[in-house]
């Protein structure tokens, strides 16, 4: 009896599973001053290398006379972001391009938290959920009150005091523990220590910060009592990247909620507590799906 020769499996478009191409999975941001060719210049690129471009989002800014591009794509698994950037040079020198290739690889994040919880609860829990757009990979602090939290999540708790004295040296260990875990992104999800000028350029474009903020603006202790003394209609929250000018860097999100009078500074803080760890989220996922372009003292998101 003869046996009919097994076939190859298929795939759900009916192609034989050894015939179907391995793919990469790419994301190209770019910015520059706007002329005509651009886009034409970068979806040929594309083209002619087989990849297809499953996502295209771009941004002329008239005012600065700038263009900004994000664009993912999938194709010939065999390139990288390295060999793509090679390739592409020549296009990014005829129109003055500052350009990068991204791959799939998640961002490693260390997250800093002092006392409030709220936000590394929330970042966890997205984290977990895989909807952070990276993985958390640490936790440091300045207090051991979270360290309970971050263990049961399986992350790994480093305290490290800071005083006037000790400040600097906490800041080297800081470093130490980036360069040690390989870390691509430090969020401050309420850290409340203010960073020196040497760690903030250090880690310039790689920090997010996380803040309260009102219209008009409450500085110093108990915001929320401040908000409450003066009548707030707003509770918001600002995430941004770290500078030297405190809480002045480019903005990535912010979030706004409609308050009354019936709020008191207990039910404003719970409010603001929410719109900070929505803020910070989608800040820190933006981040990592590489869709936040810096323009200047601003930022172009491609949402």
């Amino acid at each position: 009896m003869l046996k009919t020769p097994a076939l190859p499996e298929a795939t759900a478009d009916g192609a034989p599973a050894s015939k179907v191409p391995v793919t990469g999975k790419f994301v190209l941001t770019m910015s520059c001053t706007e002329r005509p060719g651009i886009v034409h210049s970068v979806t040929s690129f594309l083209y002619e290398r087989g990849f297809n471009i499953e996502e295209h989002q771009q941004f002329d800014d008239g005012l600065r006379q700038t263009h900004h591009l994000r664009t993912a794509f999938s194709g010939p698994a065999h390139y990288s972001p390295e060999t793509l950037a090679e390739e592409f040079a020549p296009i990014a020198r005829r129109f003055d391009m500052k350009y990068d290739f991204h791959d799939e690889t998640k961002k490693r994040i260390l997250v800093m938290v002092s006392k409030f919880s709220h936000c590394l609860n929330d970042l966890i829990f997205r984290w977990r959920g895989g909807s952070l757009g990276g993985d958390l990979v640490l936790v440091v602090s300045n207090h051991e009150t979270h360290r309970p939290m971050a263990e049961a999540a399986g992350l790994p708790f480093i305290h490290i005091p800071v005083s006037s004295d000790t400040k600097a040296a906490a800041e080297r260990q800081l470093l130490e523990l980036v360069d040690e875990h390989n870390i691509d992104l430090v969020v401050l999800a309420r850290y409340m220590q203010v960073l020196s000028d040497d760690l903030c350029r250090a880690l310039e474009g790689k920090a997010i910060n996380i803040h309260h903020s009102f219209l008009p603006g409450f500085k110093g202790a108990r915001p929320y009592h401040q908000a409450y003394d003066r009548g707030v209609k707003l509770v918001g929250a600002t995430a941004h990247y770290v500078t030297a000018d405190l809480d002045e860097g480019p903005i990535i999100e912010q979030e706004v909620i409609r308050v009354d009078h019936t709020y008191g500074p207990a039910a404003l803080s719970t409010v603001g507590q929410d719109a900070e760890a929505l803020a910070l989220s989608r800040a820190v996922r933006w981040h990592c799906e590489h869709r936040v372009l810096p323009d200047q003292s601003s930022t172009v998101v491609f949402r």
